[in-house]
């Protein structure tokens, strides 16, 4: 009897897991889907601009790459409790904020890819060696231009996230899909 009791705890607690992880997913989804479009149209763009100079680019692994830090960027994000700071003032206010601090973040957790990358290469810790890399090979142009379609790419997204908030959850998703009343 005890090992049933025992059985049913262990499914009980998978249950319970599974049901944790879908629901993170679930949360994780959308930033990573939007992000994914955007970065691939920001691929695109540049693969168009590149062609009239017969240069090759690719990066549809980079761009999905990034859509899935950025996402799990925001999902983490999500739960520090400054991140409610605003909530309950004018609209501009909570996007402005988070969109600069999700900015922010994707900026720390591009610079910590880097530094794995860095280790991963052979680099050591101490003595400089990452930060003499990374200017050696620093493209301010690049950084810029990364950095500033992020942050448009996060307007965006928290944009149409918190008027969701304010509409009720879904209800921007109905005024966008359904038809009106045929009354009006």
């Amino acid at each position: 009897m005890a090992s049933h009791a025992s059985g049913a705890a262990s499914t009980g607690r998978w249950a319970k897991m599974g049901h944790f992880l879908l629901h993170e997913f679930r949360k994780m989804l959308p930033p990573t889907i939007f992000f994914f479009v955007g970065f691939n149209l920001i691929l695109l763009s540049k693969r168009l601009l590149l062609a009239d100079y017969l240069i090759q680019f690719s990066g549809f692994i980079l761009a999905t790459t990034s859509a899935l830090i950025v996402g799990k960027t925001v999902l983490v994000a999500n739960v520090l409790p400054f991140m409610r700071r605003f909530d309950h003032a004018p609209l501009i206010q909570p996007i402005l904020f988070k969109t600069v601090v999700y900015t922010f973040l994707v900026f720390v957790a591009r610079l910590l890819e880097a530094f794995v990358h860095y280790l991963i290469e052979g680099g050591r810790l101490g003595d400089g060696g990452f930060v003499h890399e990374l200017l050696g090979k620093f493209s301010w142009h690049h950084f810029i231009a990364v950095q500033m379609w992020i942050f448009v790419l996060f307007l965006i997204y928290v944009t149409t996230n918190e008027i969701n908030a304010r509409l009720g959850d879904g209800a921007l998703h109905k005024l966008l899909f359904t038809r009106p009343a045929s009354g009006a």
